[in-house]
């Protein structure tokens, strides 16, 4: 009932609602909606040992925008470099319209460790709205860790991290990108 109120209230552009959480891509294909021949079996070459890139996101419930940062690790420092990201776009400043922040996260250790903690109290423009430790369901950006798997990162190989990282940044970007366009272009009136 809670997170009904403060998704409307995003809505509404009374408050930013983030939703932040962790997923990890590895470097071996991620499998999703394919097919073969009846009998075939289905083959996808993963040369070598698999590595893997942790993803810290947080998603705008309002924009429908998705915030991500990666690393090799998923620690508390590197939620606490998300935590700087988010001092960059949401904290207030002078010149900027002045809204609650709010962010969901569940209650994982890498959200509830003491310099996590810590982090958090130092932002006090910053609210959060603890969720269930197992409740995937009502964190949004599980849809969106699934989508960027699933329509993104699916039935590739990547040579290293390196390359696994580049294309989590270009996914990340092209749903952004296509929120951000207008769906039809305006059309002139003829005469």
């Amino acid at each position: 009932m809670r997170l009904r109120l403060l998704r409307q209230q995003a809505a509404a552009g009374d408050i930013h609602l983030l939703f932040g959480d962790e997923a990890e891509a590895l470097t071996h294909p991620y499998l999703a909606h394919c097919w073969a021949a009846r009998g075939a079996d289905l083959r996808v070459e993963a040369p070598g040992r698999a590595r893997k890139r942790a993803l810290l996101g947080v998603l705008d419930h309002a924009r429908r925008e998705l915030v991500v940062l990666t690393s090799g690790t998923k620690r508390s420092g590197d939620f606490v470099a998300l935590l700087g990201r988010l001092d960059r776009d949401y904290a207030p400043r002078p010149g900027r319209t002045d809204r609650p922040v709010v962010l969901a996260l569940d209650n994982g250790p890498i959200h509830t460790s003491k310099a996590s903690r810590k982090a958090l109290a130092e932002r006090p423009w910053l609210t959060v709205e603890w969720l269930p430790k197992y409740a995937p369901e009502l964190n949004d950006i599980e849809r969106s860790w699934r989508d960027l798997k699933r329509h993104y990162l699916a039935h590739q190989t990547f040579r290293d991290a390196d390359a696994l990282d580049a294309a989590i940044h270009q996914a990340v970007q092209a749903p952004n990108h296509e929120r951000q366009t207008p769906t039809c272009a305006p059309i002139s009136r003829a005469a």
